[in-house]
């Protein structure tokens, strides 16, 4: 008996992010962010610091893209930039405690409109579902380009 046919992971994925982008979007609104900025500050994490071009690496961006973004936080007073001690050419990027809180009332009210939408999975489904999707993250996250 032939295996049933499923959809491509592409026509199940897309409009899924197309609607949770959707509903970022007066989110990221109400406290100030673009969808760039608010990859800075997840990029940016609760390391330390990080250089321009490993940041722009680990949000996928190329690291003139950001550059704009990386000036709009700094203004606001979300971002530091300094100098990198071991090469002047270099900008060690790190979040202020304002960039945290705004990073974290951000992302803290993303994942709420999440939750609602998980909500429809049996919990089971949703662990499951959660972990698989961290795991082809992880796995697109180290190939390259």
């Amino acid at each position: 008996m032939p295996e049933a046919k499923r959809p491509d992971l592409a026509a199940m994925v897309a409009p899924l992010g197309r609607i949770l982008m959707q509903a970022e979007l007066p989110v990221l609104e109400r406290n100030g962010l673009t969808m760039w900025g608010y990859s800075v500050l997840l990029g940016l994490g609760d390391e330390p610091v990080y250089t321009q071009a490993a940041l722009a690496k680990k949000i996928h961006a190329d690291k003139t893209r950001i550059i704009g973004v990386l000036d709009e936080l700094q203004q606001r007073g979300l971002i530091l930039r300094d100098p990198d001690p071991a090469d002047r050419r270099a900008r060690l990027i790190s979040l202020t405690p304002a960039g945290r809180t705004v990073r974290d009332r951000t992302q803290r009210e993303i994942q709420e409109q999440e939750d609602q939408l998980l909500s429809q999975l049996p919990t089971a489904d949703r662990k499951a579902f959660l972990r698989s999707l961290q795991r082809l993250s992880e796995a697109v996250a180290d190939q390259p380009g």
